[in-house]
């Protein structure tokens, strides 16, 4: 049983919603800036890719104040979606939420713990534990649209998102929901997690040219880019869609998640193959069916070498790969349904976007990676990857609605 995609939401650095986000990976825009507040400014790493436009902007002050902004991007992003749905007729037992994270409220926890120190226990606010929560996302959608069928948080570092829509995947083939909200969301622009990528070396330094530091497959890459957004989907029980009259995006036809057991860090083309062809044996196709990926390249030296190693291994060389990290930065928990989302319309409309920044492609890539212009023509059938640290793997194949 194959779920059909009927909505789409998201807000990112490129826009607030879906149609300024894919007109953005079309151009080719950039969505990376440098940090200018003073917290940076003895910082080793002094760039992000920050939201286009602040969810204080969408929401009301009262619900602004009172929800992270983990939590504040998953409930725009949520909206957008299930109005893009048509806010389907549906049993509130019938419908679930899967809403994927890496970090959670960490500004929360973060922050209160400066006010802790600084002011004391009176001054920590008591919105807190619910700000802070993982699982926050999806309990304020879950009550945003009434959903009592679960609310649930896979917590998978970059491949949350991704792994979020397998399990809603998992949830309609067995039955237990007709439609489910998934994805993912994060928001964790702060001086610890720079700190830390940057000392792990994992981040680009490239704090002179943010718009260029993105740059996966490409000879010269050195790092990620931090990125904050949500993405997020409406899957839905295909019977069910077909019974209102859906429009439908595109099908959801396989999932493949795996773990790698290797190394915390370190990833493993032993567990991304095994991932890219679970996905492709659950959707019922082959290697020479999928006519295009999308790689979770996130721009780092080690890891993009990796993956094509993987993909030609499980694929082959003959699909079109793009990497639209070089425009998003890395929204991590969100990074998967961000990538899901650019499959999804890149298959409905027939126009894969290219790689920003990929000057000189790694001759060790070996893949046809997308470069220049968006790549045009009918894709029947793509695969869109993400894997995170802890081993971490998930592999989605969408194909074309009927």
């Amino acid at each position: 049983m194959n779920a059909v995609v009927t909505g789409l939401g998201a807000t990112t650095p490129l826009g607030g919603d879906i149609v300024s986000t894919w007109a953005g990976l079309l151009a080719g825009e950039s969505g990376i800036s440098a940090i200018e507040e003073e917290w940076a400014a003895d910082l080793p790493v002094r760039i992000a890719g920050r939201l286009r436009v602040d969810p204080g902007e969408v929401l009301d002050r009262v619900q602004a104040r009172r929800l992270d902004r983990c939590e504040q991007v998953a409930l725009i992003a949520a909206r957008e979606a299930w109005a893009d749905a048509g806010r389907p007729e549906v049993e509130p037992e019938r419908l679930a939420v899967v809403i994927g994270t890496g970090t959670g409220g960490a500004l929360t926890m973060l922050g209160q713990d400066d006010v802790l120190e600084a002011s004391g226990v009176r001054k920590v606010s008591p919105h807190t534990v619910p700000m802070l929560m993982a699982n926050g996302p999806a309990a304020w959608v879950s009550i945003e649209l009434g959903a009592r069928g679960g609310a649930h948080t896979p917590v998978s570092a970059c491949a949350s998102g991704a792994e979020a829509i397998a399990m809603g995947l998992d949830l309609i083939r067995l039955g237990r929901a007709d439609v489910v909200v998934a994805g993912g969301a994060e928001a964790c622009i702060h001086p610890l997690p720079l700190a830390g990528f940057a000392q792990a070396k994992a981040h680009s330094t490239r704090n002179d040219a943010p718009r260029q530091a993105s740059r996966p497959f490409d000879v010269d890459r050195d790092g990620f880019v931090i990125g904050e957004g949500a993405a997020l989907v409406v899957l839905e029980r295909a019977e069910f869609a077909a019974a209102r009259s859906a429009r439908v995006h595109a099908v959801l036809a396989g999932a493949g998640v795996t773990s790698d057991a290797h190394h915390i860090t370190a990833a493993h083309p032993d567990g991304q193959i095994r991932a890219m062809r679970r996905a492709m044996a659950e959707a019922g196709l082959g290697p020479l069916d999928i006519g295009h990926v999308h790689a979770h390249a996130t721009s780092t030296p080690k890891g993009d070498l990796t993956e094509a190693e993987s993909i030609r291994a499980a694929v082959g060389a003959h699909p079109a790969v793009t990497a639209t990290k070089s425009m998003t930065g890395h929204l991590f928990g969100a990074a998967g349904s961000m990538g899901a989302i650019a499959t999804i319309l890149a298959i409905r409309d027939g126009a894969i976007p290219a790689t920003a920044n990929l000057d000189r492609l790694d001759p060790a890539i070996g893949l046809d990676v997308v470069a220049g212009r968006p790549r045009l023509g009918a894709i029947p059938a793509a695969l869109t990857n993400s894997f995170g640290f802890g081993g971490h793997n998930a592999s989605l194949v969408f194909t074309a609605g009927s």
